[in-house]
Order: C-alpha cells, then structure tokens, then sequence
C-alpha cells in the first residue's frame, strides 16, 4: 500500500510539473489565432496591392496613348504651321 502511494504521488508531482511547466494551450490557441488574423490581413493587403498594380499598369497604358496623342496632334499642327507660312511666303512674294 506504502508503495502505492508513493507511486500515487510521484504521478500526482508530475502531472503537476508538467502542468506547471507545460505549454499553455489557451495562448497556444490565442497566438494561433493571431498569427492567422495576421497572415489573413496580409493576404488582404497582398491582394490590395495587386489590383493597385493592375491599375497603375492600365493608367500607364492610357498614358502612353494619350502622349502618342499629343505627339500626333503637336506635329500636325507643326504641319500646318509650316503649310501656312509657305502659303503665307508665296502670297508675299506674287
């Protein structure tokens, strides 16, 4: 019977060790659910910044053409300028 409760309470002092020294499951859940806020919230934003890049590129699509625009208007206009004063010249010189 001695043996069986020293046995009983070697068993009762370590469960109780390691109860006392063990992992806390309750802050094991908690950071678990931290660490899954967190990786959700970068997913998020990771997902923000791609549809952000993908308008950055169509703005800078739009961009380039309304420049090729401009470069076209700017030599037509150059065009008719030069036509003009040529029109302008042979007026002056008849």
């Amino acid at each position: 019977m001695k043996s069986l409760s020293v046995s009983l309470l070697a068993a009762l002092g370590i469960t109780t060790l390691l109860a006392a020294c063990g992992p806390n499951m309750q802050e094991i859940n908690q950071a678990t659910v931290r660490a899954k806020a967190g990786a959700d919230n970068a997913e998020a934003a990771a997902n923000r910044a791609a549809q952000a890049a993908q308008s950055a590129q169509a703005a800078a699509q739009r961009a380039e053409q309304q420049a090729a625009s401009a470069e076209d208007a700017a030599r037509r206009a150059r065009d008719a300028v030069a036509r003009l004063e040529a029109a302008f010249r042979t007026s002056v010189l008849k």
